[in-house]
C-alpha cells in the first residue's frame, strides 16, 4: 500500500493515507462530518466531489462513512472508497477492533491520573444535547472509555483517551462528569470557556485490520501548533 501526499482540492484537508478501497484524511474543526441541517460543506460531500475530480470519474463516486466525528472536532478519520471495505470497517467498529485515540485539553487534573469511565449516556436530539442517566432509562446506552493525564499546566491538562464505544459527545459528557470539562466546550463547560473558544479536543491516532489485506494499520494526526495545544508541543514528537 502507497501513502498519498496528494491534497484534496479543498485545501485544509490533507490526505494521510489513499489506496483503492480507504481514504483517510486529516478533518479540520467546524466541517460536519456529513450533511446536517446547516448546509454547510461537510467532509462525505467534498471527499465525493474530489474523487471523482481527481479521477475524472462518470456518474456518482461512492464513499462510505465509517465514523464520525462532532463538527467541532479535528484529526484522523477514514472513509469507504468501496462498499465492500464499508461494510468490513462497520464491522471492525462493531465488533471493537476500530481503534481511536484522542488527545483532549482539560480544564482541572483528573484526581486519578488514569481511569476508566463508564457511564450510560441518553441524547435528546430535539436540544443535539447528551445527559448521564440510570443505566435503566429509556435510550440509555453504555460509554465507556479509558482516559491517562499526559501533562499539567496553567491549571489545565492534557490528557490521552481511548474509546471503547462511539457514543455522541461521549468524551466531552464524560470528562465533565469527573470535573475536568474540555477546553473549548461550550454545550458541556460554558461555565469556564470564553463564547466562541474552540474545543480541544483532536483525534490524534485510528487503527485498524485494513479491508482487503487484513493487514493493522495505524495512522496518526497531530494537533495543530496552537493554544492550548502548544503548550505541549513536546508531546506530539
Amino acid at each position: 500500500m502507497m501513502q498519498s501526499n496528494h491534497a484534496p482540492e479543498y485545501p485544509n484537508i490533507a490526505v494521510l493515507f489513499e489506496d483503492n478501497h480507504v481514504l483517510v484524511v486529516e478533518k479540520p474543526v467546524n466541517i460536519p462530518s456529513q450533511e446536517d441541517a446547516s448546509g454547510d460543506p461537510d467532509m462525505l460531500t467534498i471527499l465525493r466531489a474530489d474523487l471523482k475530480t481527481r479521477y475524472n470519474k462518470p456518474g456518482n463516486v461512492y464513499l462510505g462513512l465509517v465514523h464520525r466525528l462532532d463538527r467541532p472536532v479535528g484529526g484522523a478519520m477514514v472513509f469507504a472508497k468501496t462498499s465492500k471495505a464499508a461494510s468490513r470497517l462497520s464491522e471492525a467498529v462493531r465488533s471493537r477492533s476500530f481503534d481511536k485515540e484522542y488527545y483532549a485539553v482539560v480544564h482541572g487534573t483528573p484526581s486519578k491520573p488514569a481511569e476508566e469511565l463508564v457511564h450510560y449516556l441518553r441524547k435528546d436530539a430535539r436540544t443535539n444535547t447528551v445527559s448521564i442517566v440510570d443505566e435503566r432509562a429509556d435510550g440509555a446506552k453504555k460509554a465507556v472509555l479509558e482516559y491517562s493525564t499526559v501533562a499539567a499546566r496553567d491549571k489545565l491538562s492534557l490528557v490521552r483517551i481511548r474509546l471503547h464505544t462511539g457514543r455522541p459527545h461521549q468524551i466531552r459528557v464524560q470528562m465533565n462528569a469527573i470535573g475536568c470539562p474540555l477546553v473549548g466546550d461550550q454545550k458541556y463547560g460554558a461555565r469556564l470557556n470564553a463564547p466562541g473558544q474552540q474545543i480541544a479536543l483532536w483525534s490524534a491516532s485510528i487503527g485498524f485490520p485494513h479491508p482487503i489485506t487484513k493487514e493493522r494499520v495505524m495512522f496518526r494526526s497531530v494537533p495543530p501548533d496552537a493554544y492550548p495545544w502548544n503548550l505541549w508541543g513536546d508531546a506530539f514528537e
